[in-house]
């Protein structure tokens, strides 16, 4: 601890601000043997006040998963029972303590979330995580999960790594980076572990090449002998210094006797260290008390509730002295000794590493291991198992196919670059064609993942290669490659979205009767080659059955492109309810990184609605998701609400973010989206010429009509070419829209063809169409774009020298766009108002910027009818969380009830309106 004052201090105030109710998270990050866990112990013993849980990683645990999470939670397990039910369902799965549905990784993290969080109304909550970047990759998701999540709770996590390449899912999170001590400091440290006088030279050169690192200090002192330290003229070691030290370990190994050291090579094989567990597994060796004593007394091992090593170097060099027959022998009697009732897979794991040779039998358990792992939703943990399933296989055929599915679980767990590697194992064995498709279909994958547009024509190899062997997955995989193909638009290496479709003509006829997605394969197909009138009843028939036999495994994978087909058809009420039914979905299965997808399709129909505050509150909500699975930036739905509000900096900024990464991913329906918001926000402020451009682009960037963001730019472009004088450029804009509204025949796209008509119709003949725009969008609901229509027949009415029925017009666009808060739009009409004659409206200050962003959400929810539970479970807090956020807003709106603020969504009382009049009192 010799100068750690600083470090000291941050631990210190850590600790304060979890007594005083807070949350922390921090990162302790420095370079092997720096002092790491020296501060850790420091923590834990000044935790006063506190429980303290503790864990280290070790790398021979990284393959089962959640083994690291299981251990800093068993303790606490007894309260699991308190948590919401979907919560306790999901640690009680991913624990292996009962069965169920494999649970979404990220609700796990909410779990543990709620667990600790339980815990700490008790006293204050101190986790401790070392060396985690050793930890499995499902406990590190679900802590880090944790760590972002933390708010009020009274909890820390703090969890020391090397360094943060190690362990990217850390990034972002508050760090103490400690390094080597100064001089004068490693020279008294280093003073005090020689037992022999040092020469001054000697002691300048230990220090200069340690770095001043504790560890190294004391560690190679003590195998210096006593002319090494005079004179200084030794010649100057350049072997790294983690090597240097773990060759100082072997040599204090290398001083015990046989069976002391294959006592403690049977310790080092059983990370968890259960002392009865590796006591019966040495006696299997004939090893007895003497030897363990004698592992004691050297200070190696400690012995209570687990075996505990010195210093995790010194478990791994154990380990890697050893000779391979003798690290087989210990892994055996380990198996042996392992109950494999209570824990089959640590047996199989232990199992497969003593199999010399290739063994099926091992390899089958290890199969089995895989499909538990699976249902308790450890995707790595799965790879890792049927990798060394395939190991252990003699059989070619046998061996490629688990491979394979090594392969396919890599993916899934986010490893392309693993997953890559056993592809090729896989594909060097001999494949069935249906194999060989799926591994294409596998390297398709990937590629989406890196690039979206460089999927496409490996989805349309594999869909071709399974014509015969697998309908329903050619089926699905042409599904697949048109949506992929409306996503990539032609970024996609030149294949049009026509010429997708009319590959997909060649899938396999469907089973019969014919599934959802069959009919919505159909439909597209259908809809891309033949036109909207032969595509539309088709596509009907798709979402009929969508709604009423689609299983939920189904629905979380296909809804999106559902509810795309769905504004491709302008049907807005199907639209409507396939995603608040594809939100709901993603809700309850805890599918986060679906429910990014869900959320980001919901946001542009609210908008349409004219629910710019609900969708600005799911942006939120959607930001949290984000932010707690560390995802990649979604900001389209941003910066549509941006738009809508005339927010003209934010809608540059996310546009900015949206470019890149739409750039990078292949995206460009993503750049599609951000046009279009670059043409709504330039209408809605008047810059015709701006929103013409904008809308002009979007159409060069993706000519093929795929839904909103298409059609919704074609619409800009026509206001725009009028009010900016030229209506040429809006001729074919028009055609089209004309063309796929009347395919649908539906009030939403009726009424937006007729709003688009009236404003490139001269004369008297424009007040028809005009009023029947109005009509239809009243009928079909859209408000925003009813509001629009209103703004746009008041301005022509204006130019046509009929103020009265002009500002009657005006008016109702500027009262509607003020309550859905299109800030832009408002003052649009406001303008025209007062050129009609009409005093320019007086706009309200909204007296809830009181509230913090935060708390907004969290009043919206409360009006939803949500409890503090349902409500922490949504925006990925704790309850406690939740609880201290609903007392600031009643203090700060002087309200003592949640009804009055539920009454505020029904016409009731409005919190805001009820602390002005507390105020006037």
């Amino acid at each position: 601890m010799l100068d750690r004052r600083s470090e000291c201090r941050v631990l210190h105030e850590l600790l304060d601000a979890v007594r005083s109710g807070e949350s922390r998270a921090l990162v302790v990050r420095g370079e092997f043997g720096v002092g790491k866990t020296v501060l850790l112990d420091h923590l834990a013993e000044q935790a006063w006040g506190c429980r303290v849980e503790r864990v280290t990683g070790v790398r021979s645990e990284m393959e089962l998963a959640f083994a690291g999470l299981r251990q800093l939670c068993e303790s606490m397990l007894g309260q699991v029972e308190r948590l919401p039910g979907p919560h306790r369902e999901a640690l009680s799965t991913a624990f292996g303590l009962s069965g169920g549905p494999a649970p979404d990784r990220f609700r796990v993290g909410l779990a543990v979330l709620d667990l600790l969080a339980e815990m700490a109304r008790e006293r204050p909550l101190v986790c401790i995580v070392d060396d985690v970047q050793w930890l499995d990759s499902a406990s590190v998701q679900a802590l880090t999960f944790v760590a972002r999540r933390l708010g009020l709770e009274s909890v820390a996590v703090v969890v020391a790594v090397r360094a943060p390449a190690d362990v990217p899912e850390l990034d972002g999170l508050p760090e103490l980076a400690v390094t080597g001590l100064p001089d004068e400091e490693a020279r008294e440290l280093l003073n005090a572990a020689l037992v022999w006088p040092v020469d001054e030279q000697v002691r300048d050169r230990i220090v200069a090449e340690t770095r001043g690192n504790p560890l190294a200090l004391v560690e190679l002192s003590r195998g210096l002998v006593q002319g090494e330290l005079a004179g200084g003229f030794g010649p100057v070691s350049t072997a790294t210094l983690p090597s240097r030290i773990e060759e100082r370990f072997r040599q204090e190994l290398g001083q015990l006797g046989v069976d002391t050291q294959r006592y403690l090579l049977v310790a080092a094989a059983e990370p968890p260290g259960e002392p009865l567990l590796v006591w019966r597994a040495a006696q299997r060796l004939q090893i007895g008390m003497v030897a363990k004593a004698a592992a004691i007394r050297a200070g190696l091992v400690e012995i209570g509730e687990r075996v505990l090593f010195r210093h995790p170097l010194e478990r791994w060099v154990v380990y890697r002295a050893a000779s391979t027959e003798d690290r087989r022998s210990a892994h055996r009697v380990l198996a042996e000794a392992t109950d494999p009732e209570v824990d089959p897979d640590r047996r199989a794991w232990h199992a497969a590493q003593a199999a010399p040779e290739p063994d099926e039998d091992v390899a089958a358990e290890l199969e089995r291991s895989a499909g538990r792992a699976q249902g308790r939703g450890g995707l790595a943990a799965v790879a890792a198992f049927l990798e060394r399933a395939a190991e252990l296989t003699s059989e070619p055929a046998c061996r490629a196919g688990r491979a394979l599915a090594a392969a396919q679980a890599k993916q899934q767990a986010g490893l392309p670059g693993a997953a890559l590697g056993l592809a090729s194992v896989a594909e060097a064995g001999p494949l069935t064609p249906l194999q060989l498709a799926q591994a294409d279909l596998l390297h398709a994958r990937i590629a989406f993942d890196v690039r979206c547009s460089d999927a496409l024509p490996l989805l349309l190899r594999a869909a071709g290669e399974l014509r015969s062997s697998d309908v329903r997955l050619s089926r699905e995989t042409y599904l697949e490659a048109l949506s992929t193909a409306m996503v990539a638009g032609p970024t996609s290496g030149g294949t049009s979205l026509q010429e997708v479709a009319e590959a997909a003509r060649s899938a396999p006829p469907a089973e019969t009767p014919p599934r959802p997605v069959d009919l919505l394969l159909d439909g597209l197909v259908a809809r891309f080659t033949d036109g909207h009138a032969a595509g539309m009843p088709l596509v009907c028939d798709a979402f009929r059955a969508l709604r009423e036999h689609i299983c939920e495994e189904d629905a979380l994978r296909w809804h999106w492109l559902a509810c795309r087909s769905a504004s491709l058809v302008w049907d807005f009420e199907i639209w409507d309810v396939f995603t608040a039914d594809f939100v709901r979905l993603a809700r309850d299965a805890g599918a986060l990184a679906v429910l990014t997808e869900a959320m980001s399709s919901r946001i542009p129909v609210q908008t349409l609605a004219g629910e710019l505050e609900a969708a600005a509150s799911l942006g939120k909500e959607l930001d949290s998701v984000t932010e707690a699975i560390a995802g990649p930036p979604v900001p389209y739905a941003a910066s549509l609400i941006a738009a809508w509000c005339g927010r003209e900096e934010e809608v540059r900024r996310l546009n900015e973010i949206a470019t890149a990464e739409g750039q990078r991913r292949g995206y460009a329906i993503g750049l599609t989206i951000t046009g279009w918001a670059k043409a709504l926000l330039s209408n809605s402020l008047g810059r015709y010429d701006d929103a013409l451009a904008a809308a002009r682009q979007v159409g060069e960037q993706h000519p093929e009509e795929v839904g909103m963001p298409t059609w919704a730019s074609e619409v800009e472009l026509i206001e725009a070419a009028t009010r900016s004088g030229k209506p040429e450029q809006a001729v074919a804009s028009l055609e089209r829209i004309t063309e796929t509204t009347r395919a649908g025949g539906t009030d939403w796209g009726l009424g937006m063809a007729a709003r688009s008509r009236a404003l490139m119709t001269d004369g008297p003949a424009a007040e028809d169409v005009y009023c029947e725009a109005i009509d239809r969008l009243a009928r079909a609901g859209v408000r925003s774009e009813l509001a629009r229509a209103h703004l746009v027949y008041g301005e022509w009415l204006r130019r046509e020298q009929r103020r009265t029925d002009a500002r009657r017009h005006l008016r109702t666009a500027y009262e509607m766009f003020a309550a859905m808060g299109a800030e832009a739009f408002a003052r649009r009409a406001a303008r025209e108002l007062e050129a009609s004659g009409e005093p320019a409206p007086r706009h309200t200050a909204d007296t809830s910027s009181e509230l913090t962003a935060q708390e907004m959400q969290v009043v919206r929810l409360v009006r939803e009818g949500l409890t503090n539970s349902e409500i922490a479970a949504r925006l990925f807090l704790s309850p406690r969380t939740i609880e201290w956020h609903m007392t600031n807003i009643f203090g700060k709106l002087q309200i003592t009830s949640r009804r009055q603020l539920r009454r505020s969504s029904s016409g009731g009382v409005d919190p805001m309106a009820h602390r002005r009049s507390s105020r006037r009192r």
